[in-house]
């Protein structure tokens, strides 16, 4: 336990019964060491040159003055006789800098104590405040009669609400960042919503230059200017858990991206997890029939991981690899990562220039090409493609995947070649989930509603209901979840639009291991609306799933519809 005391004339800190900063009580014993014997005392006038430790000579002679007062600073030593206030001071004013030093130290230290407790008090104040305020207007608007007077309270709201979401992600950053790649995908949020937090992608403060190149020659072991010829001093982006420079590499002249993760961050986003555990806990109880705790759950497994860099560069490495020996031309761009240049804290890999997926349309029109035109609806399509193949693949085929395909990750590099970047969240899915999963994609693609509640089933997702068309509702769910199809003359799937199945059919159970590829879907169908798309993944991998569950076994003689459907598709 942590406690202070404060002495009369000192200062300290105890931890588990030890004192620490033991030097402010030897320094408090230096200045107030025994003084000179007392001497009578007589007024000296006259010049003398005395020596500086330095080796200066100042003039000092003054006529001295007799103390007047017997009451002396605590901090200051007594002088008494011959010895001047000047010649006792000097130990003291040599101490003062290590002691305000230490004092500051000290101070960080209680700071750093307190601030998961200040962190949470800010977010449970600010959540209430956001949750409260939709309540009331959602409870104002059941008195509402008038259609569209309904609908200007509710932009209002989504307004207001947009405003304070983006603050307090914004100024707590952290997992709240990542919190923010998700609400504000475009199929999900309002409007509102999407244009405030989707420009938080790359926002998290970034780390000064000189920590950046204290970690650098920590992990590395070697000095920094031995390693990198050049080294942009201002990050390419930040994030959450690390910022990215561009570097060259001083022995081979290549050029790199660096990523070094930010210090103390792994601990401040652990207490952003338990907050948002407890508040998946109420939302679950009280108004949406899902269940957030799971996902949750798997989200702190993947955020402990995304702190292990040697784990992220053994990831990009295994999926550039697949998607390299599964492709003639691999659909996406997967980094290189320099040998013998990783550690737990710092991973280099090379620099893979392009534009932000988000900026496309501003880079269409820089070119002279219409955002909204044929040749650029074509170049939209062929990116979605060839993204949603890559993740196709490595979902359904391998099972290993990239799991956080944001924005900030997707880069279009030369003739609409996709990057894909960030492998600190990626899963393996166990062979049975991997086989369910296949399963309910081709019933999807199918409208099978008997094959989508049996995939149901065979995930483990436990679900109930009092509606009458059930295997509707849970066909229903199914798309909502895990395919980037839209409803047509939709355009937000929100989980608390009246008409959602969320409302009609509750997901008491969900898996854990299956968070990932639900999150991942949801980021998907976030870029699909955003391109002005309509795009099934389902329907674009069932070919994929179909050859899993063909090299499973689960594709029986009995079963001569899927048979026929995959034989045509790869010779018709």
């Amino acid at each position: 336990m942590w406690r202070l005391r404060f002495p009369s004339r000192t200062f300290f800190a105890i931890k588990d019964g030890k004192a620490l900063y033991p030097s402010l009580d030897s320094w408090w014993a230096r200045t107030r060491r025994t003084p000179v014997a007392s001497q009578p005392h007589t007024t000296r006038t006259g010049t003398g040159a005395r020596k500086e430790r330095d080796g200066a000579a100042t003039t000092a002679a003054q006529p001295q003055r007799r103390a007047h007062s017997a009451h002396i600073h605590p901090l200051l030593p007594r002088v008494s006789g011959r010895s001047s206030l000047a010649q006792s001071a000097r130990p003291a004013a040599d101490a003062m800098p290590l002691a305000l030093a230490q004092l500051q130290d000290l101070r960080e230290r209680i700071s750093d104590r307190l601030r998961p407790w200040s962190r949470s008090a800010q977010f449970w104040v600010r959540a209430a405040d956001i949750y409260t305020s939709y309540k009331v207007c959602q409870l104002r608007a059941g008195f509402v009669k008038d259609e569209e007077e309904r609908e200007a309270m509710w932009e209002q709201q989504h307004e207001l609400g947009a405003q304070k979401m983006y603050s307090l992600c914004y100024e707590l950053r952290g997992l709240f960042l990542k919190a923010a790649q998700i609400l504000g995908k475009p199929d999900l949020a309002p409007m509102a919503w999407v244009k405030r937090l989707v420009t938080l992608c790359d926002r998290a403060p970034a780390t000064p230059y000189d920590v950046v190149r204290d970690v650098v020659e920590k992990q590395f072991g070697k000095n920094f200017d031995d390693i990198f010829e050049f080294f942009d001093v201002e990050p390419v982006g930040s994030a959450s858990i690390a910022q990215v420079h561009r570097a060259r590499l001083k022995l081979s002249k290549t050029d790199v991206a660096v990523k070094v993760q930010h210090p103390g961050a792994e601990h401040l986003m652990m207490v952003d997890i338990r907050n948002m555990q407890a508040m998946a806990l109420f939302l679950q109880k009280y108004d949406i029939n899902f269940d957030l705790f799971s996902a949750t759950k798997e989200m702190e497994k993947q955020i402990c991981y995304e702190f292990d860099f040697v784990r992220e560069a053994r990831a990009m490495e295994r999926i550039r690899e697949f998607l390299r020996v599964t492709n003639k031309k691999p659909p996406v761009m997967v980094p290189r990562v320099i040998p013998g240049m990783v550690s737990r804290e710092v991973l280099v890999m090379e620099f893979v220039k392009g534009t932000p997926i988000m900026n496309l349309g501003n880079e269409m029109a820089k070119r002279g090409i219409d955002p909204g035109g044929k040749i650029a609806a074509m170049a939209k399509q062929k990116i979605l493609s060839d993204l949603t193949l890559a993740y196709g693949q490595m979902i359904l085929k391998d099972g290993f995947f990239h799991a956080d395909p944001h924005p900030g990750n997707i880069l279009i590099c030369k003739d609409t070649e996709v990057a894909l970047l960030d492998y600190g969240q990626v899963k393996e899915m166990p062979e049975d989930l991997r086989l369910a999963y296949a399963n309910l994609v081709v019933a999807m693609a199918d409208d099978d509603l008997l094959r989508a509640e049996e995939g149901f089933r065979e995930l483990g997702i436990k679900t109930r209901t009092i509606a009458d068309n059930k295997l509707e509702e849970l066909f229903q769910l199914s798309l909502r979840m895990f395919d980037t199809r839209m409803p047509p003359g939709v355009t937000v799937m929100s989980p608390f639009a009246d008409d959602s199945s969320l409302t009609k059919i509750g997901v008491e159970s969900f898996p854990e291991e299956l968070f990932s590829v639900l999150r991942t879907i949801q980021l998907l169908r976030g870029l699909t609306v955003g391109m002005g798309l309509i795009f099934s993944c389902a329907q674009q991998w069932r070919p994929i799933a179909e050859e899993a569950l063909l090299r499973s076994g689960r594709i029986r003689a009995s079963q001569p519809k899927q048979k026929r459907s995959f034989l045509r598709r790869l010779f018709w």
